[in-house]
């Protein structure tokens, strides 16, 4: 399916004239009202928190808790995320989560990924939802674990009159609190939806357009530091993609992914437990082979004079990593089977129990030297990447 049939479909008029109207008003009622009555701090001030109440919302709760259940909440964060999510407008949890896991599982394909980028920017924006395209007809049965959840069924049951009372009232109360009701809708009411839709709106579009891929190349996903300041953390999206339920999309420490700070918030205050991390061995993997591909592309397109040596030295390199893999995989069954040791542990003596232990320990001791050994390797790969660019210059 090519972009010039996204017209094919029948349209949806409700989100046609939900996206359009909000537009219009941003863009030409708000502007207008501020240079005739004025917004004040205060205003501007209710604008920011709800937008991040609703952003964090969206990220924290209907994508990485339900979408893909990259760790477990209170009851009390999974109410917030609910009703902050159902105040961004951006439909029903249960259908927000279904299409997300429709969109990762058939991620670039035309036939079944809801808002795959193939078929342009513009698809994948907003257009998959101005028009009843087939990827994007709803379809719960890979949310069978959503329907199980009392809070998920029952905001999509009551979705419509939740989502009208919540963008209805709350801005109209805050307009009587401030004594400015018009202003304070226009604001808070219309532009907020507008900003926050549009700020998620760039991880299906732009998120898999601009930025890098140090993870894979299998997929359009990309590593954006300018998309994550603006969506939460959400913009490093090829990490993301790699490894869906890590609850981190920044995974550096310094990388900014406020999402991934209020999920850990809620751990150290007990509201949130089994956070899913990826082992740092297999992150470093994946990024070690992106390197080793670089790596070979341009041995490849290369006609230097001394290209064997440059060969023979990435050879050594990738059989040091093949060994490092293979050595991982051994141990990781060594860890396994310690584990299930130490299960046994109440019925052994003090003495073997003991040992069990010792061995856990050395196993875990070894896990931590292989993941510096690829740390290392890491930073070989890329003096060596660095190294072949010059002398080619």
């Amino acid at each position: 399916m090519s972009p010039s049939d996204n017209t094919d479909a029948p349209r949806i008029w409700v989100t046609t004239l939900l996206f359009s109207i909000t537009f219009i008003i941003s863009v030409i009622g708000v502007p207008l009202y501020a240079s005739t009555y004025g917004f004040d701090v205060y205003q501007y001030l209710m604008l920011a928190i709800v937008i991040v109440l609703c952003g964090i919302s969206i990220t924290a709760g209907y994508h990485r808790l339900w979408s893909h259940n990259a760790y477990t909440a209170h009851v009390i964060p999974r109410l917030f995320f609910a009703f902050w999510g159902t105040h961004a407008l951006q439909n029903s949890i249960l259908v927000w989560a279904s299409g997300h896991r429709r969109h990762h599982r058939y991620i670039d394909n035309n036939e079944k990924d809801p808002y795959s980028i193939k078929r342009g920017f513009w698809f994948a924006h907003i257009g998959w939802m101005l028009r009843a395209h087939e990827s994007g007809k709803e379809d719960f049965s890979n949310a069978k674990d959503l329907l199980k959840d009392p809070i998920v069924v029952f905001q999509h049951k009551y979705y419509l009159p939740l989502t009208a009372a919540s963008n209805i009232l709350l801005p109209i109360l805050l307009g009587v609190l401030h004594g400015d009701i018009i202003g304070t809708a226009l604001l808070v009411g219309v532009a907020r939806i507008v900003i926050t839709h549009h700020t998620t709106f760039f991880i299906n579009s732009l998120a898999h357009m601009w930025g890098k891929q140090p993870y894979t190349n299998s997929n359009t996903a990309k590593d954006s530091t300018l998309l994550a300041f603006f969506t939460y953390g959400e913009g490093y999206h090829n990490f993301h993609h790699y490894f869906q339920t890590d609850y981190r999309n920044g995974v550096r420490w310094w990388q900014f992914d406020p999402t991934k700070w209020l999920i850990n918030a809620l751990r150290w205050t007990g509201l949130a437990t089994n956070l899913k991390r990826v082992p740092t061995f297999k992150i470093r993997e994946a990024q070690i082979k992106m390197q080793f591909e670089k790596a070979s592309s341009q041995l490849q397109s290369s006609h230097a004079p001394n290209l064997d040596a440059w060969k023979s030295s990435l050879e050594k390199e990738y059989q040091e990593f093949s060994n490092t893999l293979a050595e991982w995989t051994t141990l990781r069954t060594e860890w396994y089977q310690t584990k299930r040791e130490a299960l046994h542990d109440a019925l052994l003596e003090k003495k073997e129990a003991l040992q069990t232990k010792w061995e856990s320990a050395a196993v875990m001791t070894r896990f931590k030297e292989m993941e510096y050994t690829l740390k290392m390797q890491q930073k070989r790969l890329k003096l060596y990447n660095i190294n072949f660019e010059a002398a080619m210059a």
